[in-house]
């Protein structure tokens, strides 16, 4: 039977309370379907993960990092499971959610119209599943 396991249920909700000033930021913009009319939840659990941000309309998640994520294997082994589950993951750095939320903002847009390119630069990375170019319902 399918149910609420309450030990991760417990845990997103911590996540959710602990969260910092830039996921509060990016939040406030991306709930209530503000953002292409796409449902985010946060800090849902894929896996033995749980991520930041989570579109599951269109299989994507959006991951705010501090510096002490930069060149991280850990991250890109998580990365890496999340798209072999079918999900595609945008990373930003917190300043930039803080600093510049609209260009943000725009390239989770582009990330949801399938516009956007794969990208590992040092600002920001994204990764696509296979199906990031299906057509979307």
């Amino acid at each position: 039977m399918r149910g609420p396991q309450q030990a991760r249920t417990e845990r997103a909700r911590s996540l959710r309370k602990a969260d910092n000033d830039a996921e509060r930021a990016l939040w406030s913009d991306l709930k209530n379907r503000q953002v292409c009319r796409a449902k985010f939840t946060r800090q849902l659990p894929i896996g033995p993960y749980f991520v930041d941000f989570a579109c599951r309309e269109n299989q994507l998640v959006v991951e705010l990092d501090g510096s002490q994520h930069a060149e991280s294997k850990y991250d890109r082994r998580r990365d890496d499971f999340m798209v072999s589950q079918g999900w595609s993951i945008l990373r930003f750095w917190n300043v930039d959610a803080l600093t510049d939320r609209e260009a943000v903002i725009d390239t989770i847009i582009a990330a949801l119209e399938r516009r956007l390119d794969p990208v590992e630069a040092p600002d920001r990375r994204f990764v696509t599943s296979s199906t990031y170019w299906e057509t979307m319902s």
